[in-house]
């Protein structure tokens, strides 16, 4: 069936705007599938970047449609402001269409997520402060308020004024916080938000399975990225949800029968931010390149992303845990200066080698990589337009990840533009 999936493979940050732009062009919806606005894509087109957090990267072609799917926590604040934006630069948002069961970040979920962060002190996960694990904790809990409740007033004020009965409590009585009136907040939400949000709601499940039956290509992208998977990734240093490729059937409403390709999109270095371990990670001048040269600061949150060499043992487990059919490789141009590139091809835990991704987060912590070390290329190649115009170091570079990871890389981005990238191994 034709549908391809796109998802991060390291923790986050790793262009995956920049690659479903591409893959985009061939498709006719480009569907979310979970995650809220903690995750920022960044695109630039024709020297004009655009900013994205709950807006699926395929709204900058006027052929797509774009899906914010039923998976997704959504904060109608910030997407108005999202659509407004875009608006403001000549974007049609029209065509965005939104699942009745997206359920709602609520002001009481930042303040709970902000407040939680500033109680765990040096313990704290590092979040963005957004409010996103607090609503998918409602959700879980069955306390989370839907979109489509926005469309039925009475429904949506009593679901607000239960939700608000024991965390008004724990807001003011543990952390001294005013709290909420669940009326006023009722309201404020009817009457200035839901008529602007409620057009871009329907039945998105029926509408996906409408364009799969017309033989249509279909996008599904994910926020985040594997190693901040709930399940999967470097836990409690996670998000609160699943990024990895087997959750967009759940996430969207469509089988996972659908799917024929699964895109795994990798910086040639790897970054983080917030909290957690990180095996390559470079606290020195070079960091301070990488850092300086990729301009490595959160989309969202302006903070300093960690930066390390590129990580092949967590490649190698991507590759398992969403099946990858083929890799994406972005930011190859930030090396360009490095006399020397670093690859670590696996860990070394109390004296032993490993180049499977260790399954306790102790074993995670003691690790230390063990790196190959190649040549650097010392040349521009963001004007590259064509495989054969890279120097033979670069090119031997991008085939030793893909032999290491184990997976064909099909695309290498030299560049932020959205012509800038090569097509690998044609």
């Amino acid at each position: 069936m034709p549908a391809t999936i796109a998802v991060g493979t390291q923790w986050g940050d790793e262009g995956k705007g920049r690659v479903v732009d591409v893959v985009a062009k061939e498709s006719s919806i480009v569907v979310r599938y979970q995650g809220g606005h903690n995750a920022g894509h960044t695109l630039v087109v024709d020297g004009e970047t655009f900013a994205l957090q709950l807006i699926p990267s395929g709204i900058l072609y006027d052929h797509v449609t774009p899906v914010i799917a039923n998976g997704v926590v959504v904060d109608p604040i910030v997407l108005l402001a999202e659509i407004d934006s875009l608006e403001r630069k000549g974007v049609d948002c029209s065509r965005i269409k939104l699942s009745s069961h997206c359920h709602l970040v609520m002001p009481y979920h930042q303040a709970l997520d902000a407040l939680n962060e500033e109680r765990l002190g040096d313990s704290k996960i590092g979040t963005t402060k957004r409010g996103i694990g607090p609503a998918y904790s409602d959700k879980a809990a069955r306390l989370g308020v839907r979109m489509e409740h926005l469309a039925d007033p009475r429904t949506f004020r009593r679901m607000v004024e239960a939700a608000l009965l024991d965390k008004n409590h724990l807001i003011r009585e543990v952390h001294g916080h005013e709290g909420f009136d669940p009326a006023e907040l009722a309201e404020r939400f009817l009457d200035e938000l839901a008529p602007r949000v409620m057009p871009y709601v329907t039945d998105t499940v029926d509408l996906l399975h409408d364009a799969l039956g017309r033989g249509e290509r279909l996008l599904f992208e994910g926020a985040q990225a594997t190693f901040l998977d709930v399940d999967h990734g470097t836990y409690p240093f996670v998000t609160s949800s699943n990024p990895v490729a087997g959750f967009a059937s759940v996430g969207a409403g469509v089988g996972p029968g659908v799917f024929d390709r699964v895109v795994g999109i990798t910086k040639a270095y790897v970054t983080r931010v917030g909290s957690g371990p990180f095996i390559t990670e470079l606290e020195d001048e070079t960091g301070d390149i990488l850092v300086d040269r990729g301009r490595e600061y959160g989309v969202n949150t302006g903070r300093r992303r960690r930066p390390g060499w590129f990580d092949a043992v967590m490649g190698r487990h991507a590759a398992r845990l969403n099946g990858l059919t083929e890799l994406a490789l972005t930011k190859l141009d930030i090396l360009d200066t490095f006399e020397t590139i670093r690859v670590c091809v696996a860990y070394e835990v109390d004296g032993a080698q490993r180049r499977v991704m260790p399954d306790r987060f102790a074993d995670l912590e003691r690790a230390k990589p063990v790196y190959v070390e190649l040549p650097g290329w010392q040349e521009d190649i963001s004007g590259c337009t064509e495989l054969h115009q890279l120097p033979k170091r670069a090119l031997d570079y991008v085939k030793f990840l893909e032999h290491e990871v184990g997976v064909p890389i099909g695309l290498v981005c030299v560049g932020p533009g959205r012509e800038q990238y090569l097509q690998f191994g044609q």
